[in-house]
């Protein structure tokens, strides 16, 4: 299936100060909202119990709230998730108390509401391994994007290129953490996955426009640079698009029907898809356009 029969012939090249501008304009507001407001870091990081639970009736996250905090829980978070049924509690860090006990006391609250309710998820992270987790997911990321710059480098012996790959493998995660800082949606290790899975496709989509540079440098070597890259996205263009639409269809059902569980992940792949089609197409082609 192709969107555009035989080649398009927009103009990208011309529209990239445009691009600049809105890139620098995301660029500064996530990077504002990340130091300003920062991010509503889930218990992978702070530590924390997460409590998911079924009751047999309609639950009442008020009153639920209520009696966790009547037990001494503070900070108690309770809301319904895939139908009036099912709730989901997320308490803060334990102080003092081991796993079981923190359990024990959660399940006696729970039974105390239902007698018959279905505790189908408890997880407990300390504060100390959610630290050892935060710091980990930092590493994974930068270790990406030095080992991205290597890759691209030795692929295509430019450093130019490189660092179009660079910027735009750099754009692209800097603003789906803005967008968790400015909603407030819950940033665990699920997106931390959603993160690394954004860069690698939005590397994988501007190796492909790279590669047609390339392909199209070498036949056409005469021609202006900014009309042989501007040839280059246009003939990848329908399989840009073509990839990013299948690929948005399946997170965007999960986004809708995945339930809270799945709702962090799926945004952190919505919006990184959105943004990383934008910048293989527009940031990684003009970088390496103007640093030639």
């Amino acid at each position: 299936m192709e969107f555009f029969k035989g080649n398009s012939a927009i103009g990208f090249m011309q529209g990239r100060k445009l691009a600049y501008l809105v890139s620098t304009i995301l660029f500064v507001v996530s990077i504002g909202a990340l130091v300003f407001k920062g991010l509503n870091l889930g218990v992978d990081f702070t530590g924390g119990v997460t409590i998911e639970a079924k009751f047999t009736q309609q639950a009442q996250p008020e009153t639920l709230r209520r009696s966790f905090e009547a037990a001494g829980f503070e900070d108690v978070q309770v809301q319904n998730f895939g139908s009036s049924r099912d709730v989901a509690i997320r308490l803060p860090p334990p102080s003092g108390e081991t796993a079981d006990a923190i359990r024990s006391r959660v399940e006696t609250i729970l039974r105390a509401a239902d007698a018959n309710v279905v505790i189908s998820r408890a997880e407990i992270v300390g504060p100390q391994v959610g630290a050892e987790l935060r710091n980990s997911a930092i590493v994974a990321l930068i270790s990406t994007l030095i080992l991205i710059f290597i890759y691209v480098f030795l692929r295509f012996h430019a450093w130019q290129l490189s660092a179009g790959a660079i910027l735009a493998a750099i754009h692209d995660p800097i603003i789906v953490l803005g967008f968790f800082a400015i909603t407030g949606m819950v940033f665990d290790l699920s997106v931390v996955a959603a993160l690394l899975a954004v860069i690698g496709y939005s590397l994988n989509d501007t190796v492909v426009v790279f590669d047609r540079i390339r392909e199209r440098f070498e036949v056409n070597k005469r021609m202006e640079p900014f009309m042989v890259l501007d040839q280059s996205v246009n003939q990848t263009l329908s399989r840009t698009i073509m990839t990013s639409l299948t690929t948005l269809i399946v997170v965007i059902v999960l986004l809708l029907l995945g339930g809270p569980v799945l709702q962090s992940f799926s945004a952190a792949l919505v919006v990184g898809i959105l943004i990383g089609t934008y910048s293989s197409i527009y940031i990684a082609a003009s970088v390496a356009l103007d640093a030639g």
